[in-house]
């Protein structure tokens, strides 16, 4: 998302030529897409066997969920569909932390 702020045209490229041209340009690039879920995947694992995650979402699966959220609010910057601005940039960050590791919380959040 920091990249985004700082390289917009970059991260254009990359959300709607690379991840989403899986059977062209893509293709060459899910190598590292792929990285980057095992990371966010081993992440996960490890704070589920620390108990802080619950364990009934599989590490895999929530990290497509966190990569996909991050991707979509990039898309929601590259189409205007999203107000861009320092404070907005930071509450997306604060937005998606929250609905992802929120939603793994292995002792829900006071109501």
């Amino acid at each position: 998302m920091d990249s985004y702020r700082h390289d917009p045209d970059l991260i254009k490229v990359i959300i709607l030529d690379v991840t989403r041209a899986a059977n062209s340009f893509g293709q060459t690039h899910l190598v590292k897409i792929r990285e980057a879920y095992d990371l966010i995947d081993a992440i996960v694992a490890k704070a589920q066997a620390q108990g802080e995650f619950k364990d009934t979402v599989s590490p895999a699966f929530a990290a497509m969920a966190f990569y996909g959220a991050i991707e979509q609010v990039l898309t929601g910057w590259i189409f205007d569909l999203l107000p861009r601005g320092d404070d907005e940039f930071e509450q997306a960050k604060a937005f998606v932390v929250e609905t992802i590791c929120g939603g793994l919380d292995s002792v829900p959040a006071a109501a």
